[in-house]
């Protein structure tokens, strides 16, 4: 089977690329990092890889909001070719900070159906169906959560019914812009990945369950084709048994619950 290409995109502040590439690795691809500069200089280098993935950190310091000027470099410079990877149905992967680019540039949530149109936001722009804000505690959450998948449509996901991921983020509170986006994700099975209770109850889980009050207890989210998602949990840190908090108590797996995720967007170009 030939080694599918990654590009994995980091920007200054990011943090988890390295990471993020050996996730990539051990699961039979091939990734490169590119600064963002360098795919700013030749955006037709994105049609060279199957597979884009923009990692967690702090993009640019998350000084005008996480993920914020990211996002606005894709948007006015980069929309046409990602756009185009998009299209050509490659796979796109955002963790952490990279689910707040994709949300801010609208590559994510850019085909979300909605009965109202968008609003203007004094700026020349519009209100984005939904965005990741700020945790309702008011500070930076660093643990480990439990997660239950919703449906088979995200490719990455398939074939995981839950997993155990620690996430570390101040401004994780998926909000949609109305009830109508909101109640339309959840019906087409675009809020693929939830937080659950102990109990693997993914509809009432309270702080610190859900760490962030994310609306419909929302963890990640897909577009309608199933080939991109956004996440706010880190599979890239649990790739090993010995990275669960618990292992010496046996409680870990034979392998660690992230590295199914990457493994299925390799499978998908076998």
């Amino acid at each position: 089977m030939p080694r599918p290409r990654v590009l994995i995109l980091r920007a200054p502040g990011t943090n988890c690329d390295v990471e993020t590439a050996f996730a990539f690795e051990t699961a039979g691809a091939a990734p490169d990092v590119w600064h963002l500069n360098r795919l700013l200089e030749t955006p037709r280098g994105a049609g060279d890889f199957q597979i884009l993935c923009i990692p967690g950190g702090f993009s640019y310091g998350d000084d005008i909001a996480a993920g914020r000027i990211f996002g606005n470099q894709i948007r006015h410079h980069l929309a046409g070719a990602l756009g185009d990877f998009k299209a050509a149905g490659k796979l796109i992967l955002g963790i952490c900070n990279g689910f707040q680019v994709l949300i801010k540039s609208g590559i994510l949530l850019d085909d979300v159906p909605a009965k109202n149109p968008p609003v203007p936001n004094g700026e020349g722009a519009t209100e984005p169906p939904a965005t990741l804000t700020w945790n309702d505690t008011g500070r930076f959450e660093d643990r480990w959560v439990r997660l239950v998948t919703i449906g088979d449509r995200c490719v990455f996901l398939r074939g995981i019914e839950r997993m155990y991921l620690p996430m570390a983020h101040a401004e994780g509170k998926f909000v949609a812009r109305d009830a109508d986006i909101l109640g339309a994700l959840d019906r087409n099975g675009q809020i693929a990945l939830r937080y659950a209770t102990s109990t693997g109850d993914c509809r009432t889980v309270p702080y610190p369950d859900n760490p962030n009050g994310a609306q419909l207890n929302a963890a990640g989210i897909c577009d309608e084709t199933g080939h991109v998602l956004g996440l706010m949990p880190h599979p890239e840190r649990h790739l090993d048994p010995t990275n669960h908090p618990h292992w010496t108590r046996g409680e870990a797996g034979t392998v660690g619950d992230g590295l199914k995720v990457f493994q299925n967007a390799v499978e998908y170009f076998a």
